[in-house]
């Protein structure tokens, strides 16, 4: 069977954390701080701040800028809930923006469209660098300015990526970067928020570690989202070789574009040209794509939905009263993504013989009134 996804886990990562469980020292420590001292090298910013997960990273990022209980905050239907979730743990409302079609990213006209009609004015933006690509950071960012909004970017699917060279997570007040095992890199499971503000940095700190900054001193009421030198040791490993997996994953995605570039009805991701993608995901848009994906479980080949359901149809956001929301663009996406393999591990006679069979299920076949968007 061939994976959609596969953590790449070696003998260092082992020998990392065997080192960490030998010391006695499992908690947070001096290994945590190592990581985001890499990490925020890695990202040019001076700030970071590991936490248990992105979506504990989310939420502490959006509570730091300290807005208002209620502040509309908007952000993408198209993605995992945890960006829109973090919106509500914090107690302010979500404003679904629609998606470009080519991207699958937030749509700097929508997003324009949203701040001339909005009754409230939105205070903040978690934008989503989705599959792997960044948002069109030139026009949001100016967009922001002219707003006057703060902007977090979510980078659980960016980790490397760049637009005009510059690192995803490094553009708004705050990024937040996920490490769950299917990431272009992992700590099994984690997160990390990166900022140039110290004094963002400082309030991170310390909502991640129960209001303190002092050990059994208290000054206000937070949480423990800290992450564990087990964890930290392998990120420090997996952030050695991110650039290497991420050169993978272009080469990977260059050989599925060769064999399914011109099959009928399907379109391949589409690259920005003043983006690094780093493909998180290789995503098509296709018809039938329940039947592609089960043809393609019977020849071994594993593939993904992300999403089939954008989030303002989640049960939770219709009870919200979110379900009545007409975002077309992202509404018909979710109805035709299919997320094929394209991670570090595969050979390229398993992409060849992935292409093959995707080529082979729309040879011959007509569908009437389809049509690429």
């Amino acid at each position: 069977m061939i994976p959609v996804a596969k953590p790449v886990i070696g003998e260092d990562e082992i020998a990392a954390v065997s080192e960490v469980l030998r010391s006695g020292m499992l908690a947070g420590g001096e290994t945590v701080s190592h990581f985001e001292e890499a990490f925020a090298q890695y990202v040019g910013v001076p700030h970071a701040i590991a936490t248990s997960s992105g979506t504990t990273g989310l939420f502490a990022a959006l509570w730091s800028l300290g807005l208002p209980t209620g502040s509309e905050v908007i952000t993408s239907p198209f993605t995992f809930v945890a960006s829109a979730n973090s919106i509500l743990y914090c107690r302010h409302n979500p404003v679904f923006c629609d998606i470009d079609k080519k991207t699958f990213n937030l749509s700097p006209d929508s997003l324009i469209r949203i701040l001339r009609h909005r009754k409230n004015r939105p205070r903040a933006i978690i934008l989503v660098h989705l599959f792997g690509q960044t948002c069109d950071m030139g026009s949001i960012m100016e967009i922001a300015r002219e707003n006057g909004l703060k902007v977090i970017e979510d980078c659980a699917q960016s980790h490397g990526a760049k637009w005009r060279g510059k690192a995803s997570g490094s553009f708004g007040d705050m990024g937040v970067f996920s490490f769950y095992p299917t990431k272009n890199m992992t700590t099994g499971e984690g997160g990390m928020v990166v900022t140039d503000s110290p004094v963002l940095a400082n309030k991170i700190r310390m909502f991640i570690n129960h209001g303190s900054r002092t050990r059994y001193h208290h000054e206000f009421l937070g949480h423990n989202f800290r992450m564990t030198n087990i964890a930290a040791a392998i990120g420090k490993i997996q952030l050695g070789r991110l650039d290497k997996n991420n050169e993978a994953r272009c080469r990977n995605a260059g050989i599925l574009n060769r064999y399914l570039t011109g099959v009928p009805y399907i379109q391949t991701p589409y690259v920005h040209p003043d983006t690094l993608h780093v493909y998180h995901q290789y995503t098509l848009r296709c018809p039938r794509r329940e039947d592609l994906a089960d043809y393609l479980l019977g020849q071994e080949i594993g593939t993904g939905i992300h999403y089939p359901l954008p989030v303002h149809k989640q049960p939770i956001y219709e009870n919200l009263g979110y379900g009545r929301i007409s975002l077309p663009v992202a509404e018909r996406s979710s109805k035709e993504v299919l997320s094929l393999p394209v991670h570090p591990s595969l050979t390229e006679k398993e992409l060849e013989y992935i292409g093959q069979k995707v080529g082979e299920f729309y040879e011959g076949t007509s569908f009437s009134g389809y049509h690429n968007p």
